[in-house]
C-alpha cells in the first residue's frame, strides 16, 4: 500500500492543494461521526458493551487521534502529526500534573539565587540526531558536559584503594585493562551481528536471549574488578542489576547506542556528552505549545482502551474520548495496567508484564564554587557496593550561568536498600562519601535535592524498562506492531539510542508516520514513505553511530590499543599465566 501511494503521488494535485483537500475530508468524516455518535447516546436503550458506562458523560466530539502521554515520545508524535496535517484534531492525555515524562527539571536554590536543574533524563550526544534535530527546531541549546581533571574510582569495599585517573577508562591494573579489552572486544563482536529490528533473527539469539548479562560476565570476565566495574555501569544504565536483564537485551541496546564505550562515557559523541540550557523539560513545555495546551488534558490517567474495526475509545476516571487511532506511549509497565478491549495478543501482554523497570534516586547538591575544579577534579566519581555510599556515580552539573553543583545517581540494589530509609539519612551518607572522594569542602553545601523515581506518579520507576531472559526470541515481535487501531511509541520501542531521549523522539515519530499511512497517506511526503518502507524512522540527517568495534577504531587509538594488548600480554607470560590468552582467542560466545 505504501508503495503503491508512493508511485501514485505524481498524479495528484499539489502538495498544498493535497493538504486542503485531506483537511476538508478529515472534517466531513468527523461531522459525520460526531453525528452518528450523538444519535446514538440520546437513544435510551444504549449498548453498554458498545459504549462503556463512562462514554455516556462524554462530550459528542470525535478525535482523529488520542495520545497516551505527554513525555517527549507522545508529544513528539502529536508534533508530527500536526505538521503534516494541521487539520487533525489530536488529544494528548497525562496522568502526571506535568507534561515532561520521565523528563523534569526545578529550580533551586543556588550560589546565585536560584538556577534550574534537570532530575531525570539530561544527556544527549552528537550522534542523537533525532533529538538534536528537534531541540534545534524548538529554538534551544546544548552545553558541554564538563569533564576536565582527576576522576575518582573506588571500588573493592569501604577499605579499597582509592584511585584517580584522567583517561577515558578507570587506572586499573595491566591484567584487568587486558581483560577489558577482551570482554569489550566480545561485546562488540556479538552487537556487530544483532539484528536490532528483529533480535531473533540474531546469530545464536536463543543461547543469547536464555542468559542474563550477569552469567554472561560470570562466564567470560577473568577478574573480579572488572565484573564489579560492569555491574556498576549496568545499575547506573537501567537501575538494574547485571542479573535482572537478558544479555540479548543488553546487545541489542548496546547496539542501539553504536557500542559499548559511547554509552559509559562523556567524551565527544557519547551518551553523556551534552546538556540542554535551562533543562530538558523544555522540550516538551514548547511541544506543548505546538500542539495547542488545549488539546491535552493532564491528570487524566487512562484506564481502559476499547476498539473495533471502526473507532477507538479511550476512557479516564471522569471522561471518554472516541476517536480513530490511539498512540500509547507510555512505559511498558505502565501501559500493561490499562484495560483493553478487545484483549491484547497474549504476546504483546506477556512482553508489558515481564519487562522490569529501574529503580534510580537521583540528587543534586549545590555550592557556593565549584571547589573540585579548583583541586583539579572533574567531579566524575565511580563507585561499587558499599555499605556506607549510596551512590553509583557523580557529575560535574555546574550550569551555564556558572552556579556550582554536582549530580548524583543511587541506582539498583544500591537505590533499593537507600529508598527505605529516610531522605536525611541519604544526604548525610552521600555528604559524608563526597567529603571522603573530594575533601571537606563538600560538606559545606547550599543546596541537597533528590528525586526517587519508584515515588513518582505513573512513572513508578525509572530510568527504562528492560527484558528479561526469553522475551526477546519469543515476544519481541509485539514490541512496535500495532494492535487494531492502536500504535506504540515510547523510548523502550526505539531502534536508535534506546531508553534516551533520543530515542523517545524516534519512537514517537514512528507511531505518527504510521497513523499518518492509515487517517491521511496524501500527507505524508516522500521521505515519510521510505521510513515507513525501510521500517527506520525520518531523520533530516541522518547519522549513524559507528559500532566502536575495534577494526573500526582510528589508527591513534587501534596503536594504543595494540601495544596495550602486546604489553600485558609480555606481563601475563612474565607470570605464567599464557592460559587466559588462549582462553580469550580460542573460546566462543
Amino acid at each position: 500500500m505504501v508503495s503503491h501511494n508512493f508511485k501514485a503521488c505524481r498524479l495528484l494535485p499539489s502538495a498544498h492543494t493535497r493538504t486542503r483537500l485531506q483537511t476538508r475530508l478529515v472534517a466531513v468524516q468527523r461531522a459525520c461521526c460526531e453525528s452518528v455518535i450523538t444519535s446514538l447516546i440520546q437513544r435510551s436503550k444504549v449498548n453498554t458493551m458498545l459504549f462503556p458506562r463512562a462514554s455516556l458523560n462524554m462530550a459528542a466530539e470525535i478525535w482523529d487521534v488520542v495520545v497516551v502521554g505527554a513525555g517527549l515520545s507522545g508529544l513528539s508524535a502529536a508534533h508530527l502529526l500536526r505538521k503534516r496535517n494541521v487539520g487533525l484534531k489530536i488529544l494528548i492525555l497525562e496522568g502526571k500534573d506535568r507534561v515532561g515524562g520521565r523528563t523534569v527539571s526545578k529550580e533551586i536554590p543556588a550560589a546565585g539565587g536560584t538556577d534550574r536543574w534537570d532530575f531525570g533524563g539530561q544527556w544527549t550526544g552528537s550522534t542523537q540526531t533525532h533529538i538534536l534535530e528537534l531541540i534545534k527546531e524548538l529554538g534551544l541549546e546544548t552545553y558541554p558536559q564538563y569533564n576536565v581533571g582527576k576522576k575518582v574510582y573506588h571500588a573493592g569495599g569501604p577499605g579499597a584503594r582509592i584511585h584517580t585517573y584522567t583517561s577515558r577508562i578507570p587506572a586499573l591494573s595491566p591484567l584487568v585493562l587486558m581483560d577489558f579489552l577482551q570482554m569489550l572486544w566480545r561485546i562488540e563482536r556479538l552487537c556487530a551481528t544483532v539484528c536490532i529490528e528483529d533480535p531473533s533473527t540474531t546469530p545464536g539469539a536463543d543461547e543469547l536471549d536464555s542468559m542474563t548479562f550477569q552469567s554472561y560476565i560470570e562466564k567470560h570476565v577473568w577478574t573480579a574488578a572488572l565484573k564489579e566495574q560492569l555491574g556498576i555501569s549496568c545499575r547506573t544504565l537501567f537501575g538494574l542489576e547485571a542479573s535482572q536483564m537478558s544479555f540479548l537485551f543488553l546487545l541489542v541496546y548496546v547496539a542501539a547506542a553504536g557500542g559499548l564505550l559511547p554509552l559509559l562515557e562523556s567524551s565527544p559523541g557519547s551518551a553523556q556528552e551534552l546538556k540542554v540550557k535551562g533543562g530538558t523539560q523544555q522540550l516538551s513545555e514548547r511541544l506543548a505549545e505546538r500542539v495547542e495546551w488545549q488539546n491535552i488534558q493532564l491528570s487524566s490517567g487512562v484506564m481502559t482502551i476499547w476498539q473495533d474495526a471502526e473507532w477507538a475509545r479511550v476512557s479516564t476516571k471522569t471522561n471518554t474520548y472516541s476517536c480513530r487511532a490511539v498512540i500509547v506511549t507510555c512505559p511498558p509497565h505502565l501501559a500493561a495496567k490499562i484495560e483493553y478491549q478487545p484483549a491484547l495478543p497474549s504476546q504483546r501482554r506477556f512482553l508489558m508484564q515481564n519487562m522490569p523497570v529501574g529503580h534510580m534516586i537521583k540528587f543534586l547538591i549545590t555550592y557556593q564554587t565549584a571547589f573540585w575544579k579548583e583541586k583539579g577534579f572533574s567531579g566524575e566519581i565511580v563507585a561499587g557496593l558499599s555499605s556506607d555510599s549510596p551512590f553509583s556515580v557523580t557529575f560535574d552539573a555546574t550550569t551555564p550561568r556558572g552556579n556550582a553543583a554536582l549530580v548524583g545517581f543511587i541506582a539498583g540494589h544500591q537505590a533499593s536498600l537507600w529508598s527505605s530509609k529516610e531522605s536525611a539519612e541519604r544526604r548525610k551518607a552521600v555528604l559524608s562519601s563526597l567529603v571522603k572522594y573530594l575533601g571537606p569542602e563538600a560538606a559545606s553545601f547550599i543546596h541537597y535535592e533528590e528525586k526517587d523515581w519508584a515515588e513518582e506518579d505513573y512513572s513508578w520507576g525509572g530510568p527504562v524498562n528492560v527484558m528479561a531472559p526469553g522475551l526477546l526470541t519469543y515476544y519481541h515481535p509485539s514490541l512496535r506492531k500495532p494492535f487494531g487501531r492502536i500504535h506504540w511509541g515510547g523510548t523502550e520501542t526505539a531502534t536508535q539510542w534506546c531508553g534516551y531521549m533520543s530515542g523517545a523522539v524516534q519512537a514517537g515519530q514512528r507511531a505518527a508516520l504510521e497513523v499518518l499511512a492509515e487517517l491521511c497517506p496524501t500527507a505524508l511526503i516522500q521521505e515519510d514513505l521510505e521510513a515507513l518502507k525501510s521500517g527506520q524512522v525520518i531523520s533530516s540527517h541522518a547519522q549513524h553511530t559507528q559500532m566502536s568495534k575495534l577494526g573500526h577504531l582510528s589508527t591513534g587509538k587501534a596503536m594504543f590499543l595494540i601495544t596495550l594488548a602486546l604489553g600485558t600480554a609480555l606481563f601475563l607470560v612474565r607470570y605464567h599465566i599464557p592460559s587466559q590468552i588462549n582462553t580469550f582467542f580460542n573460546s566462543q560466545v
